[in-house]
Order: C-alpha cells, then sequence, then structure tokens
C-alpha cells in the first residue's frame, strides 16, 4: 500500500510540475514595439477566419510570428486575438485563442 501512495503521490507530482511549467509566463521590463505587418493576403475561402499574428519566446526574448488564415475548429467559434498585458515587474504576451 505505501508503494502504491508514493507512486501516485509522484504522479501527481510530476502532472502538477507538467502543468505548471506550461502556464509559464516570461515578463519583459519593456513590450516590444510594433511589428511591421505585411498586408492581410486574400482568404482562401469564406469559412477562413483570420488569425492575428502572435509573440512566441525564442532566444531569450519576444518574436513576433505573421498572422494567417485558419478554418475555425468547432462552429460558432471565435478567434480572440491576443494582447500585451501589464503584470508586476513588466509585461506579459497573452496569445489568441478561440473561443465558443
Amino acid at each position: 500500500m505505501k508503494k502504491y501512495f508514493g507512486k501516485m503521490m509522484l504522479l501527481l507530482l510530476v502532472g502538477f510540475a507538467s502543468i505548471t511549467a506550461a502556464d509559464a509566463q516570461i515578463v519583459v521590463k519593456v513590450r516590444p514595439g510594433p511589428p511591421v505587418v505585411r498586408a492581410r493576403p486574400v482568404a482562401p475561402s469564406p469559412k477562413h477566419v483570420w488569425v492575428g499574428g502572435n509573440y512566441v519566446w525564442r532566444g531569450g526574448k519576444y518574436e513576433y510570428t505573421e498572422g494567417y488564415w485558419a478554418v475555425p475548429p468547432r462552429a460558432r467559434a471565435v478567434w480572440v486575438e491576443g494582447h500585451w498585458q501589464h503584470r508586476r515587474g513588466g509585461w506579459v504576451w497573452v496569445p489568441g485563442h478561440w473561443r465558443r
């Protein structure tokens, strides 16, 4: 029983650590300036929705990635644009996401 309990606790701890690491946010003192954005291409079909550009943490800094056209993952899904949010100690990028 003790072995089982110990293994379960270890699994829970590893699971919690992986969830926490996935939700980690990088705080920067100065947020990047507005990106240089190319003209938006024509939509491939009426079903497509524009997914605005995002910032990703690469090489010790935030890099801007261009937007793209995508088909929503489910009916009536709406794309919510990413944005910079001021937090204690600096700025955090909140990525865009699909909302019902």
